[in-house]
C-alpha cells in the first residue's frame, strides 16, 4: 500500500540523524541560525515584537519556553509566535524561490520553542532545522499557492510542525497526527501580502509556528487528526494546492542534495526579488556623478517580481514599512538616491519628500528574457536616463547571498554585528558560541541573549 504524504514527511524527518548530516549541511544550518538570531535582534524593538512580548502569559508549571531576551517562562506556543515575529519583521531573513517562494528560517522560531520546552541539545535543534527546510522547500517545489489565493505559510504549517514534532519527541503515529492537525488549520489567505501591507505580513508565519507547537503538543497527548490531509476528498491538494508531486528523494536519500544548501541569505532588508535590483542600482552609482541628473528610471524584471513587488499604486507611495520593503520602485529609488537600503531607509527616510518624489521617476517593466531565467536566477536590470539623454544600465543576476554568489562567514558575522551590536556589548562572544551550537543546549543558546 502506498504511503500517504503525511507519512512520507514524518518518516523522512524521523529518519534524520545529526551524525548522518554532511558537514556542509551542518555548517549551513549554523549560518541560518546565526542569520535568524541577527534578524531577531534587529527586530527586537519593533511594534509587533513589543506587543507580542506584552501579552505573553507567564507560566509557573508545566512545559514552558522563553521569548528571546527574557527569563520569564511562557507557553511554547507563545514563544514560537513572539520569536517568529522577531525573525520575520525586518524582511531580512533567508529565502527560497521555486514554484512557491518561502522564508524557511521562519521555522527556526518553532524549533527554538520546542527545543527549549523539551530541553533538547543544539545537535537536535540543527537536525530539526534541516528537516524543516527540507519539508518546506520540497513542498514549494511541488506547487504554487499564491496564484490560488493562499499564502506560502500554508506550507510552513507542515515544516514547522515537523520541527516541533521532532524536538518534542513524538512517535511516528503522533507525528503523523500532528501533520494532519496542522494541515487542517494551516491555510492562510494571500491577502496578508496584497495591497497596502500591515504588521500581519510579518506575523503570519509566526502564527503558523504557534499552531505548529499546539498541533504537535496535542498530538503527543493522544489527540488524532483527520487522515489523508493531503489526498482526502476535502484535503489540502483538493482545496488549497492542487496536485503535489513530491520529489522521489529528499536531502540525503540516494545522494539527493539538501535544500538548505539552496536557500539564500539576504544582503538588504527587503523582499528577496528586489535584492539584485538594489545591488544593480548601487553598482550603477559608480558610473553616475550626480543623481540630480536622473530624468527617469526603468527596472526590467521578471514576472514574479512584477506581480509581488512591482505593481500596484501603493508601491510608489508606501504608507507602511511592510509595504515599503515589498516595493520595487521604492527600494530602487532609495538605493539610487542614498547608495544603500538599510534599516534607516524605513525609520528615517521613508516619508522624506525628496525620496518620495524620486521614486515617482521609476517605471517597472516585465522582461520576457529575464522571466525565463527565474527562479534559477533572480535577474533585474536598472536603466537610468540622464537629462543629457545618456542612458546608464546595470544588471545583476545572482545577488550577494545567493548560492551562486554566497555570503562569506565573515560577511554574515558583519550582518550579525550590524543588527545585534546595539543589543549586546560583545557580539563576538555570542558568535563564537553560535558557531559551536552543537555543543550547547537550546536553553544555553537562548541564554546568550539575556541581558
Amino acid at each position: 500500500m502506498e504511503i500517504t504524504k503525511a507519512e512520507r514527511l514524518a518518516d523522512y524527518a524521523l529518519g534524520l540523524r545529526f551524525e548522518g548530516l554532511p558537514s556542509d549541511v551542518i555548517h549551513e544550518a549554523k549560518r541560518r541560525l546565526i542569520d535568524s538570531f541577527a534578524c531577531m535582534l534587529g527586530g527586537y524593538d519593533s511594534p509587533p515584537a513589543r506587543a507580542a512580548r506584552a501579552v505573553a502569559p507567564e507560566v509557573s508549571s508545566g512545559t514552558a519556553s522563553t521569548v528571546l531576551g527574557s527569563t520569564k517562562p511562557t507557553t511554547p506556543e507563545h514563544a514560537a509566535f513572539a520569536n517568529g515575529i522577531l525573525v520575520r519583521y525586518l524582511d531580512f531573513n533567508d529565502t527560497y524561490l521555486s514554484k512557491e517562494p518561502a522564508h524557511p528560517s521562519d521555522n527556526i522560531a518553532a524549533a527554538l520553542a520546542a527545543g527549549a520546552a523539551a530541553q533538547r541539545s543544539g545537535r537536535d535543534l540543527l537536525t530539526a532545522i534541516v528537516a524543516a527546510y527540507e519539508v518546506q522547500c520540497r513542498l514549494c517545489d511541488a506547487a504554487t499557492l499564491r496564484t490560488k489565493g493562499w499564502d506560502h505559510v500554508a506550507y510552513g504549517a507542515f515544516s514547522a510542525t515537523a520541527a516541533a514534532s521532532l524536538l518534542l519527541g513524538l512517535s511516528r503515529n503522533e507525528f503523523i497526527n500532528a501533520i494532519n492537525i496542522a494541515g487542517t488549520i494551516s491555510p492562510t489567505l494571500r491577502q496578508a501580502r496584497a495591497g497596502e501591507l500591515s504588521m500581519w505580513k510579518g506575523c503570519a508565519f509566526a502564527n503558523t509556528s504557534k499552531d505548529a507547537l499546539f498541533a504537535a503538543s496535542i498530538a503527543k497527548s493522544g489527540i488524532t487528526g483527520p487522515s489523508l490531509i493531503f489526498e482526502g476528498v476535502f484535503g489540502f491538494e483538493k482545496t488549497v494546492s492542487g496536485p503535489l508531486e513530491l520529489a522521489s528523494s529528499f536531502g540525503g536519500e540516494g545522494g539527493a542534495r539538501f535544500k538548505i544548501l539552496d536557500t539564500y541569505i539576504k544582503s538588504y532588508p527587503a523582499e528577496y526579488h528586489s535584492q539584485s535590483a538594489i545591488g544593480a542600482a548601487v553598482e550603477l552609482l559608480g558610473d553616475l556623478e550626480d543623481t540630480d541628473e536622473i530624468e527617469s528610471i526603468v527596472v526590467r524584471t521578471f514576472g514574479a517580481a512584477y506581480e509581488i513587488i512591482g505593481s500596484g499604486a501603493e508601491k510608489w507611495r508606501p504608507k507602511t514599512r511592510e509595504t515599503a520593503d515589498h516595493s520595487l520602485p521604492f527600494l530602487v529609488g532609495a538605493a539610487l538616491l542614498d547608495g544603500n537600503v538599510s534599516l534607516a531607509t524605513y525609520s528615517e527616510r521613508m516619508e522624506d519628500e525628496d525620496l518620495v518624489e524620486f521614486v515617482q521617476k521609476v517605471r517597472i517593466e516585465k522582461d520576457a528574457l529575464l522571466d525565463r531565467m527565474y527562479p534559477e536566477a533572480i535577474p533585474n536590470r536598472v536603466e537610468v536616463t540622464l537629462a543629457s539623454g545618456k542612458m546608464l544600465s546595470k544588471e545583476q543576476i545572482y545577488p550577494k547571498g545567493h548560492p551562486k554568489n554566497p555570503m562569506t562567514d565573515r560577511e554574515l558575522e558583519k550582518k550579525f554585528d550590524y543588527l545585534g551590536g546595539w543589543y549586546m556589548n560583545d557580539t563576538g562572544k555570542a558568535l563564537s558560541k553560535l558557531w559551536k551550537a552543537e555543543e550547547l543546549s537550546v536553553k544555553e543558546l537562548l541564554d546568550l541573549f539575556i541581558r
